[in-house]
């Protein structure tokens, strides 16, 4: 189901990139046969849509061609223009030696359209939607202030998180974090530290880079599952999470809005490292095994039985996708679903470092003041209690 809503989402964005896109008007090709015409080149050099059914549909009619006993019948129905349109829209018999997914794709220009997509707005608005969230929490800790706590500390603390959860914890934040920075400065690579520093010192750092980000990967899946597992019971929704969203938290209506051991704005992070992780995971390892892992196609199939790109207005979803574009697509979303992630992960760690006073101690020795506890998750401290009373009556 959640490849289904992202495939919407993609190809809806898809479609509004070619929606915008300045349709070039079709030029006169008597003169030329019906071939490509000096406006055809000139269109696509400045980068309109083009209308290529004319070339892709023109490779050659082998049943055309005349005997071998006539002039040139050995040609057959298709000459070399018409052998390479064949192999350009990937309509060739090709038979090689090679065996793979890819090995009879010999010409693959989806590539030039991902190329300028990752260093264009991929790059920029990736990298600018997380300037903005870093400059909103600035902002938002200049008005607010850190969270101070209220009531008198009592000096006493009750265990937040055991060892083994915040050995899980960190293992995700910290695989994560090491990802996020190997990726921005792989896919930053060509477009600003090349030109900054040169091919020789970033060939350098890109290969650290990709040994890191391909390994380091693995610790991040393991750390999904294990948080999962341990915190799933505690973050399914219940009636405490509405109160305290009307609240916000405490900013709305002041005071603390009881909660139990997370709180609605913590169930809310769970579940976006959850299921982004799990989409992050996914292109990753179909970018770990190329050609082996293609989810597009059968994700766009899906999508064009439900008819959901129809509702919408749009045409159905192409399926008939070449390896090399399943791969491309795949690269695409892990970077997109990779940077919207850590738009989320920015307001985690400033809540639960300079945003928060006590916040840290959960994480860091998992013991926090009972007071900080009871102000931010007081239905869960009196369940403590409560077991405590329990285990000493029947002792």
């Amino acid at each position: 189901m959640f490849r289904i809503i992202f495939a919407l989402l993609l190809s809806c964005f898809c479609a509004l990139s070619a929606a915008a896109q300045e349709a070039a008007p079709a030029p006169d090709r008597s003169k030329t046969g019906g071939a490509q015409t000096l406006e055809d080149i000139m269109a696509r050099q400045q980068g309109l849509k083009v209308d290529n059914s004319f070339r892709s549909g023109n490779t050659g009619d082998p049943a055309a061609g005349q005997m071998s006993t006539d002039q040139l019948g050995t040609r057959g129905g298709a000459s070399d223009p018409d052998l390479w349109r064949a192999l350009r829209f990937d309509q060739a018999d090709i038979t090689t030696q090679v065996r793979g997914p890819a090995a009879s794709v010999l010409i693959q220009d989806g590539g030039m359209r991902w190329l300028l997509f990752r260093e264009g707005p991929l790059l920029k608005y990736g990298t600018g939607f997380l300037g903005v969230t870093l400059v909103l929490l600035a902002i938002f800790y200049l008005i607010r202030g850190r969270i101070r706590i209220d009531g008198e500390k009592t000096g006493t603390t009750i265990v937040r998180f055991k060892a083994f959860e915040r050995f899980s914890h960190w293992l995700l934040a910290g695989s994560f974090i090491l990802l996020g920075i190997t990726g921005i400065i792989t896919l930053a690579g060509r477009k600003v530290l090349i030109p900054t520093f040169g091919h020789e010192a970033f060939a350098t750092v890109a290969v650290a880079c990709k040994w890191i980000h391909n390994n380091v990967s693995w610790a991040f899946m393991v750390a999904l599952v294990l948080v999962f597992v341990l915190w799933v019971v505690h973050n399914l929704p219940d009636r405490t999470d509405v109160k305290w969203l009307l609240k916000g938290g405490g900013i709305f209506g002041g005071g603390h809005p009881p909660a139990k051991k997370f709180n609605a704005g913590q169930k809310l992070i769970f579940w976006s490292v959850i299921v982004l992780g799990a989409s992050i995971s996914a292109s990753g390892l179909a970018l770990l095994f190329p050609f082996e892992l293609p989810m597009f196609a059968a994700t766009f199939e899906k999508v064009n039985a439900l008819g959901l790109p129809q509702m919408l207005g749009f045409a159905e979803l192409r399926t008939d996708l070449a390896p090399h574009e399943e791969m491309q697509l795949s690269q695409l979303w892990h970077a997109i679903v990779s940077f919207v992630l850590m738009g989320i992960i920015l307001a985690h760690i400033y809540i639960g470092s300079v945003g928060m006073e006590g916040a840290y101690d959960a994480m860091g020795s998992g013991d926090v003041e009972l007071q900080w506890a009871r102000e931010h998750h007081s239905l869960w401290v009196e369940e403590v209690e409560q077991s405590k009373i329990k285990k000493a009556g029947t002792a």
